[in-house]
């Protein structure tokens, strides 16, 4: 048997079995939202691995993406099979893209920070007018990132820090940007793991690691995006935890990046595998 034959019985057999495991649980969707309809967009193979997802001051027609092992960032028109790229660093584990106050940042897994100027994001090549920010988090794995325009700040939320090892919260740090080379921490926060883990409906799963993190527009609550768990919490705009859902794994493959645009509509990026591209799933803000 060849192997490519072998990875599409895997595949047919993962997808039956999320399929039997999607009849025993109860999937719930955010108010405004329907996680059972998405509109899906596939990603080319450049994208396979797709990691973190941005709109520019909320604008649909382009979206910035990055994946997590090149140094390149991607635009593209959601639902156009062609993607443009610039290169902004070396080979890396990238996790995380956000975009505010015409300054584009890019988070890598160990913490560091790339930050260059908007206006050279479709440049073929921006190496030089990248400012690289190591050692300004604590030692740990970083996914989630999100930038507010509104107040100029940053947000970074820890996947797994060793600082929180021995606690029953994930930590956040907050900076404010007002160019690529002004950036400084300017307040923190926290994530209490043990409500969003009572608030679920599987009690079986022991952990949360968030992969993404954004603002609702509308609402100014925090949703954050959790992959390893295939869970979504939101939050006040303290950090209360409000509501968890679960996500159907047959829809949410491998949840990693998260952005709105500013319609309101939710974007939600999935990496894809040996046998499945990677999407974008939009779903379609309804108000009440």
């Amino acid at each position: 048997m060849k192997c490519r034959d072998c990875f599409i019985g895997i595949s047919v057999i993962v997808t039956m079995a999320l399929a039997a495991c999607a009849q025993r649980t109860s999937y719930t969707s955010p108010a405004g939202y329907d996680f059972s309809r998405p509109q899906k967009f596939f990603m080319p193979d450049a994208l396979i691995e797709i990691s973190g997802i941005a709109f520019h001051q909320g604008r649909p027609d382009t979206m910035y993406a990055i994946q997590d092992e090149q140094g390149k960032l991607f635009y593209f028109h959601p639902g156009v099979k062609s993607v443009t790229h610039s290169k902004y660093g070396k080979s890396g584990d990238y996790e995380d893209v956000a975009i505010l106050n015409e300054t584009v940042v890019v988070l890598k897994s160990s913490g560091s920070l790339f930050a260059f100027p908007f206006s050279r994001a479709r440049d073929a090549e921006i190496q030089d007018v990248v400012k690289e920010w190591k050692h300004i988090l604590p030692t740990g794995e970083y996914e989630s990132l999100y930038g507010d325009e509104a107040t100029r700040q940053l947000y970074v939320l820890c996947k797994q820090c060793a600082v929180d090892k021995k606690t029953d919260f994930l930590s956040g740090y907050i900076f404010t940007v007002s160019s690529p080379d002004s950036l400084y921490e300017s307040g923190t926060f926290t994530v209490d793991v043990r409500d969003v883990l009572n608030k679920q409906t599987d009690k079986k799963k022991k952990e949360f690691r968030p992969s993404a993190l954004a603002k609702n527009p509308l609402t100014q609550q925090w949703y954050i995006l959790s992959s390893v768990n295939k869970m979504l919490v939101i939050t006040d705009s303290k950090w209360n935890i409000l509501e968890v859902h679960q996500l159907d794994p047959s829809t949410f493959h491998q949840p990693e990046g998260m952005a709105f645009d500013n319609a309101n509509n939710l974007y939600i990026s999935n990496e894809g595998d040996e046998v499945s591209a990677g999407n974008v799933l939009k779903f379609v803000y309804r108000s009440k």
